[in-house]
């Protein structure tokens, strides 16, 4: 299916993370179809001079690109952010909890157990602090558009980041548990998994080195490093369509921007109702045929 030319037009979103990397590239995205951002993140200059370029891209009257320097691990920062994004932008409709990090590299008993703390308290309570925050508005305005950025560690082991890989998998858990929580509310509330990007927390994983991440994932990334890895474009995509009305109703989902058809999800609304297709299952012997089949 093809979005009209301006499909978030009349919008407005909270992005977090996103003076950089993927949360910059979805900022813009949301700014080219239309939308007014608020975006969030904790370094103030970059995150003023990511605010001036976005502006260039404004492309509808009333439209604007707001910034606030805010860490999504307090619950403070979260709560004077959506007061900002009612009090100043056209329809806050939408929040993308992109905000994230890969924490400490290592076996987790050697991990520094402040830095593993910490990375759940950004990735996972982060989320859950923007979402707690923001609800209230999106029930009584009975609309509303939540995504959250979910990553490797969501559905395969992620030996090294265990941190990492344990707050992504929880994030997604926990979308589609607050999808059930406002099903009866027009609030979608979806996961995406972006793929492996070439950004700054690849940057660090490569720099912390074989010896802490394990040989096989440094070479895994070094490749995708040398080829560029997944263009930011394809999850900013698929953010801009979860964020607009093509995708109302579909909700509870952890969506592949690399792998999966989500552009023709729309004609499958009524299937993904009762399906757990695109979401977290555990697997029973049953699933693969049974014990014979599995040897």
């Amino acid at each position: 299916m093809e979005l009209p030319e301006l499909p978030l037009a009349g919008r407005s979103a909270v992005i977090t993370g996103a003076n950089q990397g993927l949360g910059r590239s979805i900022a813009e995205h949301f700014v080219r179809a239309g939308a007014s951002v608020l975006i969030t993140a904790r370094g103030e200059a970059l995150l003023a001079q990511t605010a001036a370029e976005l502006r260039q891209y404004l492309c509808r009257p009333q439209q604007q690109v707001l910034a606030r320097v805010a860490d999504v691990s307090h619950e403070r920062d979260c709560h004077a952010t959506v007061v900002q994004a009612i009090a100043e932008l056209e329809n806050p409709c939408i929040v993308v909890n992109n905000a994230g990090v890969y924490g400490p590299f290592g076996l987790v008993e050697e991990n520094d157990w402040g830095e593993w703390v910490k990375a759940v308290q950004i990735n996972l309570f982060g989320t859950v602090l923007m979402c707690r925050a923001f609800l209230p508005h999106l029930r009584r305005a009975r609309y509303g558009k939540i995504i959250n950025l979910s990553g490797g560690g969501a559905t395969a082991p992620l030996p090294r980041i265990s941190s990492y890989a344990a707050s992504k998998a929880a994030v997604v858990r926990f979308t589609e548990t607050l999808a059930e929580e406002t099903r009866d509310a027009g609030i979608d509330v979806n996961a995406v998994a972006p793929g492996a990007l070439n950004t700054r927390l690849m940057q660090e994983l490569l720099a912390a080195g074989p010896d802490k991440v394990g040989p096989a994932l440094y070479e895994k990334m070094t490749q995708i490093h040398h080829s560029g890895g997944t263009p930011l474009e394809k999850g900013a995509q698929l953010c801009v369509f979860l964020a607009s009305a093509a995708s109302d109703g579909i909700t509870g989902r952890l969506l592949s921007a690399v792998w999966d058809d989500w552009a023709h999800l729309p004609r499958h609304k009524d299937q993904l109702v009762n399906s757990d297709i695109y979401t977290l299952r555990r697997i029973i012997p049953e699933d693969r045929g049974g014990w014979k089949k599995c040897a």
